[in-house]
């Protein structure tokens, strides 16, 4: 059932991996590799309040859940205009004839209480139209008032996961370089948000330069580079009472590109020493730190793969700024980018896959994606200058940050699947770089 449901919703521009069966009586699970060209119509009813007090988020959650799903341009909302039945009990039988009609393939049902305590209590249910069977089981969740777009984040997330055997990642948040001021003296500060753009909240005031915030693994705190001091110093932050301290790497040196380990008990980043640039380890326990790259060149970037095996980092030890692949303590490195131009600011995809990059060529800049051993290079993005890739937490979406041409031009953030396809703008209140996608909250 759950298998021909997705199969409606997943049309691929040209293939699909083979459908697996995780069990004989479980769910079929199909995993994109290709942009969708008919997206999968669905219906979001607003969600039932339960009490007055209830009624205004009960019309938000339901937008926002249809905003996610439809904002993943694998599915498509049908407008509440066209809708014949009118949802009114969340515990009423579906009148499934009457959204057959308008050719909803899913229907998402919910209903939405609040009392005097400020708590929402949200639950939900999936169905599959034409079957006319529930997909999973009911669940709800419960938040104080404040907390009601995580509700519907959640909700997104568990009917994203029922429909294409994804893992979700709309309950998940990011953290960037918030701009505002002109080109030529512009002030930058760190600040979070959620993946849409929304509850945008300031790190640090903009009284020096940061740049290059990164995510640790439990998304509790931050790494970023400062020039409060004059010259780029690590800094590591507590996200919940913004709190942070420099990490001390050697007085009077430049430490920049920090990332943290898979495990988060490590930091792997760039020191300069002198006219040299190398990359380094510390352990965050003890301080100790361990040097793992030795050569000439500029060595920076670099980033864990998820097992924590290996680091991929940007060297331009063969005359020409490219993508490199070590083991994690250090040891002989594998250059894995050959195409033409110059590759940068590597990232390792969350499902261990591929690594994207950005790329300069022929005067213009790209987000890319390779495999790991640099085969089936593909160029996602293309404009005057696109940098600083992230993954979404389940692998499927790559977040960058786009800059405009001319003194008047400015920052912003964007988004597109692994296929190249459903570029948008992210909406932030300002102009926005180096952003960093943190896990599932």
């Amino acid at each position: 059932m759950i298998a021909r449901l997705a199969a409606l919703v997943l049309v691929c521009a040209t293939a699909l991996l083979p459908v697996q069966a995780t069990a004989q009586s479980g769910p079929l699970r199909i995993e994109l590799t290709e942009g969708v060209i008919e997206p999968m119509p669905f219906a979001v009813p607003d969600f039932v309040a339960e009490s007055p007090a209830a009624q205004q988020f009960a019309t938000d959650i339901s937008r926002v859940i249809a905003a996610d799903l439809t904002g993943t341009g694998l599915f498509r909302e049908i407008s509440r205009d066209a809708h014949i039945a009118r949802v009114s009990s969340f515990g009423a039988p579906v009148q499934f004839a009457d959204w057959k009609a308008i050719n909803a393939q899913a229907l998402i049902t919910g209903s939405v209480a609040a009392d005097s305590s400020g708590r929402v209590v949200v639950k939900f249910r999936v169905w599959d139209v034409f079957a006319g069977q529930e997909l999973g089981q009911g669940m709800q969740f419960v938040s104080d008032a404040s907390g009601w777009t995580r509700l519907a984040h959640k909700v997104a997330d568990q009917v994203y996961s029922r429909l294409t055997g994804e893992t979700p990642y709309f309950d998940s948040r990011v953290v960037f370089v918030s701009e505002t001021g002109p080109k030529d003296a512009r002030q930058k500060r760190l600040a979070i948000m959620d993946y849409d753009g929304a509850n945008v909240q300031f790190l640090t005031d903009d009284s020096s330069l940061v740049l290059a915030p990164r995510f640790s693994p439990n998304g509790e705190r931050v790494l970023y580079t400062s020039y409060a001091t004059g010259f780029p110093r690590i800094h590591v932050l507590t996200v919940g009472n913004v709190d942070s301290r420099i990490l001390q790497v050697g007085d009077g040196e430049m430490s920049f590109a920090p990332r943290f380990s898979p495990d988060g008990r490590m930091v792997v980043f760039s020191l300069t020493q002198g006219s040299n640039t190398d990359i380094y380890a510390m352990d965050l326990a003890s301080g100790a730190t361990r040097r793992l790259t030795s050569t000439p060149a500029i060595e920076t970037a670099p980033s864990f793969s998820p097992d924590g095996s290996q680091i991929v980092f940007e060297s331009d030890r063969s005359g020409s700024q490219q993508l490199y692949v070590m083991p994690a303590m250090g040891g002989e490195a594998q250059r894995i980018s050959f195409g033409e131009g110059r590759y940068g600011t590597p990232v390792w995809s969350p499902r261990g896959d591929r690594i994207a990059f950005t790329k300069q060529n022929a005067g213009r800049f790209h987000i890319g994606v390779m495999r790991t051993d640099g085969k089936e290079e593909r160029l996602l993005t293309a404009s005057f200058l696109d940098e600083g890739p992230t993954w979404s937490p389940n692998g499927r979406v790559i977040m960058f940050a786009r800059e405009t041409q001319g003194a008047q031009g400015s920052s912003a953030l964007y988004s597109v699947d692994i296929s190249g396809r459903n570029l948008k703008r992210v909406r932030t209140p300002a102009g926005a770089s180096d952003p960093s996608w943190g896990p599932l909250q």
